[in-house]
């Protein structure tokens, strides 16, 4: 449970929300039944398909697997944030930095950092990398700021699942609604037309578009959120680098 908490794999939370799907499902079928919410809200007393294999039911496995996609990013970011804490460079307003004292901040660094994460400690050691290297500050800043941008990149590309799942809860909620409606016009009987049976199927058919427009509403606020969440980790990365590692940069006269 530590590590789902501290750095969740997706893998793990991916089968998780589906459980969880699942568990509420079928604790709003116990609990709502057969009455208007559970047809509302789950299409219980459908005879289009099978129960559970309702639009509405599909649309809530769709909306739990993005909101565990959306809490491994909210970890994520929050991880980022809290490299920021450890303190890895001196903040005070003095201390000037030479080749000679960088070897000792750069071994704080190892091991904090993959190709997917730790974004600070990685821009730490690539700079001071470079450094070494170039003994050139300006050379130092231009690698910092590729970084930064193939970092942001890479942030970005994360959250294609997440925005296919945005889009496809309300494509399946249209979808469930073109059958309804299609099923309810089937049901027609042109010589003796019940419009009681023809309006009530109508608007089941119209509760799937309902509760897909909820669902993907909420899950596009989260989306907006988590995400300038991580943005802003990755700013906050190139901030604390560039004050507390490139601005303390000297090369002596002797390098």
């Amino acid at each position: 449970m530590k590590s789902i908490w501290l750095l969740p794999h997706r893998g793990m939370v991916f089968g998780l929300s589906l459980l969880a799907g699942c568990v509420f499902i079928g604790i709003a079928t116990v609990l709502l039944g057969k009455g208007p919410t559970g047809i509302i809200l789950l299409d219980a007393a459908t005879n289009t398909f099978p129960y559970p294999l309702t639009i509405q039911n599909v649309m809530h496995l769709f909306f739990f697997v993005g909101l565990g996609e959306f809490f491994v990013r909210w970890r994520v970011a929050e991880r980022e944030f809290a490299f920021v804490a450890q303190h890895l460079l001196p903040e005070d307003g003095e201390t000037v930095l030479q080749s000679p004292d960088l070897p000792a901040i750069r071994r704080q660094t190892t091991g904090q950092f993959n190709g997917e994460h730790g974004f600070l400690p990685y821009l730490i050691d690539l700079c001071i990398l470079q450094f070494q290297a170039s003994r050139s500050v300006d050379q130092t800043v231009s690698v910092l700021n590729s970084s930064l941008e193939l970092i942001a990149h890479r942030v970005d590309l994360r959250y294609a699942l997440a925005r296919y799942i945005v889009w496809v809860i309300p494509t399946i909620g249209f979808i469930g609604t073109v059958i309804g409606i299609a099923l309810a016009m089937e049901q027609i009987n042109p010589e003796q037309v019940d419009l009681k049976v023809l309006t009530s199927s109508l608007g089941v058919a119209f509760y799937t578009t309902l509760v897909a427009l909820v669902q993907s509403a909420f899950l596009v606020l989260l989306m907006n959120l988590v995400q300038a969440r991580e943005e802003r980790s990755v700013n906050e990365a190139g901030h604390y680098t560039l004050r507390n590692l490139i601005n303390r940069l000297y090369v002596g006269k002797d390098q």
